[in-house]
């Protein structure tokens, strides 16, 4: 991520980033630790203090967690919505097999 290896040390103690680490000890960054950097690096940018960024970024999972959820909901009360439609369906009976004629007699 181009970054001195002090200010990721710093990013790491203050809770930003935890990156998986070698059976020696060493550092692995993965490709979801390098973009979380980046955004850090944006946030920083833009003028937010390390404890500024750690709210916006736990906002951001916030964020993401609760669409995931609406995102739940929404196919949830889609499957719903189809399985009414599919019900009705099965419910209706066509006009020609419902209509009986009745070829009685009429009362007087």
């Amino acid at each position: 991520a181009g970054m001195h290896p002090q200010t990721l040390r710093i990013y790491e103690r203050r809770g930003l980033l935890d990156p998986a680490r070698t059976s020696g000890g060493n550092r692995r960054y993965s490709e979801a630790d390098i973009g979380l950097l980046m955004r850090i690096a944006q946030l920083t940018d833009e003028g937010l203090n390390l404890e500024g960024v750690k709210r916006v970024l736990a906002l951001e999972a916030e964020v993401a967690r609760l669409q995931g959820e609406l995102d739940l909901a929404r196919a949830e009360g889609d499957q719903a919505v189809a399985a009414v439609h599919r019900q009705y369906r099965r419910d209706l009976v066509p006009m020609k097999e419902s209509v009986t004629i009745y070829r009685g007699r009429r009362a007087r």
